[in-house]
């Protein structure tokens, strides 16, 4: 139920928006940071776990740092949220922390 409602809210996840509002830097290739290969063993996800996370996030907004930015997300009925950073010259996107809210 809260996948489904995410989905109708989130802008990228209706079908005739599918792409068009979504960051450039959201589909390129995923770097997962030291810090948050550590965060997922203590939080007990794996990279599978976080990257359909990612996949069916229901909401994107900034971060209180600047340069990064907040997936809202959904696992196992909870709400997560996971910090992005865009990584501009490499064109990868480093996935900084995964945490339940």
């Amino acid at each position: 139920l809260l996948l489904e409602r995410s989905r109708r809210e989130c802008p990228w996840r209706q079908e005739d928006a599918l792409t068009a509002d979504r960051p450039e830097w959201w589909d390129w290739p995923l770097k997962i940071t030291d810090h948050c290969y550590r965060r997922m063993t203590l939080r007990r996800i794996s990279e599978t776990d976080l990257r359909a996370m990612l996949e069916d996030a229901s909401g994107l907004r900034p971060d209180q740092r600047q340069g990064r930015w907040v997936a809202e997300c959904y696992h196992q009925g909870a709400e997560w949220e996971v910090v992005l950073e865009p990584e501009l010259q490499l064109r990868s996107l480093a996935v900084v922390t995964a945490f339940k809210v």
